[in-house]
């Protein structure tokens, strides 16, 4: 059984950074992840664009060189990419945390390949595994998808997006783009305000002109082989559909969270206690980083503010051991 001390759980830009900072402290680690190096990036929308800029992704402050001033998907693969292999960051990949324990001053960590002693545990999970679901009649179905990929795809289909986020935004646009007969569903009067500056006049001019249709202060019914149930102020509209792509947001594992024995706020928030200082949770020896110390709050961390989460860790670390 190999021992370190610490072991980060998730190979996302946060957990590489305080892989970096722990080799940079002389603190022995290793990074588990479950899928390829970043993951949830490696999910995102192939044509997707931060609304970062290059410089706000950075980490350790190893400069992103990008063609445009926000840098898209394929650009931030290969950044992080080249960060683990050229530091040779010990990251083992497509490997699973199953279950974590505490024993007296030390952590057993059991994989779905392997186990491992630490004396420390960095949660740095992210938030994209888990969708809010619709928890509608149909969700279900082979047609209903809680992620977007590419706008090809859709190519000629009836295709309802629910949701009014960055996300969404994308998804109806660049579906639109190449032929979908997009409806756009949206729960609120308006299209979101996070939406990307430079998106969000396009897309409304595209509902102004009638090129996507959109549904205001509406929500899903129900979702049938051939159509979409939609409620809104005006009384149920039935569409006919082909795919249904619900972007309506993602969650952090908070089962993951809770059986780690990390205390949650009991309002909506489900905020996970830890001390902003050290950034450990209520488990001595358990940190959090990234945007899981959000809860569902899922806008307040993101890369270019939580970049300072790996130092401050590794700091608290490294003053324990001494």
């Amino acid at each position: 059984m190999q021992d370190f001390d610490v072991i980060i759980i998730g190979g996302g830009p946060i957990g590489i950074a305080c892989g970096l900072e722990a080799k940079k402290q002389g603190v022995s680690f290793l990074i588990i992840e479950k899928g390829p190096i970043v993951n949830s990036l490696f999910n995102y929308p192939i044509n997707m664009q931060f609304f970062s800029s290059s410089e706000k992704l950075e980490i350790d402050d190893i400069p992103f060189i990008s063609k445009e001033a926000k840098p898209k998907r394929n650009e931030a693969l290969e950044y992080y990419r080249r960060i683990v292999t050229s530091n040779q960051l010990n990251i083992h990949l497509f490997e699973k945390v199953m279950e974590v324990k505490k024993n007296n001053n030390s952590f057993s960590i059991t994989t779905n390949k392997n186990q491992y002693t630490a004396k420390n545990i960095v949660v740095a999970t992210g938030f994209y595994d888990l969708p809010n679901n619709l928890n509608v009649p149909g969700e279900d179905l082979p047609k209903v998808s809680h992620y977007y990929k590419d706008p090809h795809f859709y190519a000629s289909q009836k295709l309802a997006v629910v949701g009014a986020s960055n996300s969404a935004i994308d998804a109806a646009l660049e579906c639109y783009r190449k032929g979908a007969e997009v409806s756009l569903i949206i729960r609120g009067p308006e299209v979101g305000q996070r939406v990307k500056y430079w998106v969000r006049p396009d897309i409304i001019n595209r509902i102004n002109e009638g090129s996507i249709k959109a549904y205001y202060n509406a929500s899903v019914e129900e979702i049938t082989l051939a159509e979409i149930l939609v409620k809104t102020p005006d009384g149920t509209v039935t569409l006919k559909n082909d795919f249904v792509l619900a972007l309506t947001g993602y969650m952090p594992n908070f089962e993951f969270l809770e059986k780690l024995g990390i205390e949650l706020s009991q309002d909506e928030k489900r905020l996970p206690n830890y001390n902003p200082d050290t950034m450990e949770s209520n488990i001595g020896g358990l940190y959090l980083a990234g945007v899981i110390c959000g809860g569902m709050e899922t806008h307040k961390w993101f890369i270019e503010n939580s970049r300072i989460h790996a130092p401050i860790i590794m700091k608290s670390i490294k003053d324990k051991r001494n």
